[in-house]
């Protein structure tokens, strides 16, 4: 893999509140246009790697390099123009309930861009219809269905045309028909925009559907213990855990994929 390849590099990371080291010595390379899924056992820091990867949280040491910029320890400039070409949909969808779907996605724009409100307005729309919620600008986050506050949420992510995305367990809330209708909207995105999709989950369904490369965070060791394709990594496991997390501990299941 060529270094123009990379988009994400993650060299020897370490994660730790004060004197308590939740991982260590984590390696991985994401790809440019990839979806790349962050899975593991409870406790073992998912959630906060992506904080780490987002800039929301400085590492203990080691490096996040983002088209060859160490963002960790980036000055602030540079740091606000890397962060400009990311979007983040959290687990909720963090809207702002006292506003319209219309004006959650607005506003990026409105902060971050010199555009005039008539093509504000178009862009809306765009991104509401991409995710399916066209004509629902006018909605309130209390008028619509979670997976639909999903896909708000995803539309205000894609507002500024970011090279990468970044979701927190999308799957949260959902039922399986909505969860499935968001995994299909994940893989539309990164296929026709040629997105980079960072993924935190531990659905097993969404994991084999979108998931191109993954690792697998360990919280007794403290790291990562298995790095490769789901479906692979399925075939042949390195470890008992990450067999038993792909399975559920279920062989059939196994067989089945």
């Amino acid at each position: 893999m060529s270094a123009t390849d990379v988009k994400i590099d993650v060299k020897n990371l370490t994660v730790a509140y004060g004197d308590f080291v939740l991982m260590k010595n984590v390696s991985f390379e994401v790809k440019k246009g990839e979806i790349f899924i962050i899975m593991g056992t409870s406790g073992g820091g998912k959630s906060s790697l992506l904080r780490v990867l987002t800039g929301l949280v400085p590492p203990a040491a080691g490096k996040v390099i983002v088209d060859g910029v160490d963002f960790a320890r980036a000055g602030a400039h540079e740091k606000d123009l890397i962060m400009r070409r990311c979007g983040i949909l959290y687990q909720s969808g963090a809207l702002f309930s006292s506003m319209t779907l219309g004006e959650n996605i607005a506003l990026p724009l409105q902060q971050y861009t010199d555009y005039s409100d008539s093509l504000i307005n178009e862009l809306v729309r765009l991104k509401l219809a991409l995710v399916g919620l066209a004509g629902f600008e006018d909605f309130y986050p209390s008028e619509i269905s979670g997976g639909m506050k999903k896909r708000a949420g995803l539309a205000r992510a894609l507002a500024l045309d970011p090279e990468i995305v970044y979701f927190d367990e999308p799957s949260a809330g959902l039922d399986p028909i909505s969860s499935k209708l968001l995994d299909d909207l994940i893989l539309d995105i990164n296929e026709s925009l040629g997105t980079t999709i960072v993924v935190v989950t531990h659905e097993l369904s969404s994991i084999f559907a979108i998931g191109g490369n993954s690792i697998f965070l360990d919280a007794d060791a403290k790291g990562v213990t298995a790095y490769g394709n789901p479906k692979e990594l399925l075939k042949n496991p390195p470890n008992e855990k990450i067999y038993e997390f792909l399975t559920r501990g279920d062989v059939k299941h196994a067989k089945r994929t």
